[in-house]
């Protein structure tokens, strides 16, 4: 097991989650930007590519591995929009309240507000690992016609979960963290770093 692990984000409510999930593991949690590290653009129309792209670059500018999440907000009845451009739904520069408020513009008064948080983490042991460990996670809700709660972070306010009744930004970080998009696919990672121990 590696003793350090450059997370390869600049969004400080992610890397609060990251560093939460990843406690249990006494790994260094290192964000990529204080070593100097740009942020990777993000041009492919999946996920799961992003997250390989960034977990790369941040391992090639660190020579540590390093571990990528890309993660967003997929709307049925807008075809799972906004999808992999959920930071940037409203355009540049990025703004939460911007791609919350046209998100409620785009649904107006659509009666189907189901939706579902999608994640998947990467993490490559160096800049070229042939096998990088990939776990995917989601987290089923609907949208709301509103806001509500004042915790968490990008459409937090807006997408209710189905079990607990409540707003992402309303639930308490120890419960997000539990049964969150990035919660279970935390967990499946961390289930592939414990066998990877073992072999």
């Amino acid at each position: 097991m590696f003793s350090k692990l450059v997370i390869a984000s600049g969004n400080k409510g992610k890397l609060r989650e990251i560093a939460h999930l990843l406690s249990p593991l006494n790994i260094d949690i290192i964000p990529q930007a204080e070593l100097q590290v740009s942020e990777c653009e993000e041009p492919h129309c999946t996920f799961i590519e992003n997250a390989l792209a960034k977990a790369r670059h941040a391992s090639k500018h660190t020579g540590l591995p390093a571990l990528a999440d890309d993660s967003g907000l997929c709307v049925d009845a807008l075809q799972g929009a906004p999808g992999v451009l959920s930071a940037r739904y409203a355009g540049e520069p990025k703004s939460d309240q911007a791609n919350n408020e046209k998100l409620l513009a785009v649904l107006g008064n659509e009666k189907n507000r189901l939706a579902h948080f999608y994640c998947v983490i990467v993490l490559v042991r160096h800049e070229h690992d042939p096998e990088p460990l990939i776990a995917e996670g989601r987290w089923v809700g609907e949208i709301l016609n509103g806001y509500r709660g004042d915790d968490g972070f990008g459409y937090d306010p807006l997408f209710l979960d189905a079990k607990t009744g409540k707003t992402v930004a309303e639930l308490p970080l120890e419960i997000k963290s539990r049964i969150s998009h990035r919660g279970h696919a935390m967990a499946k990672l961390l289930l592939q770093l414990e066998r990877l121990n073992h072999v």
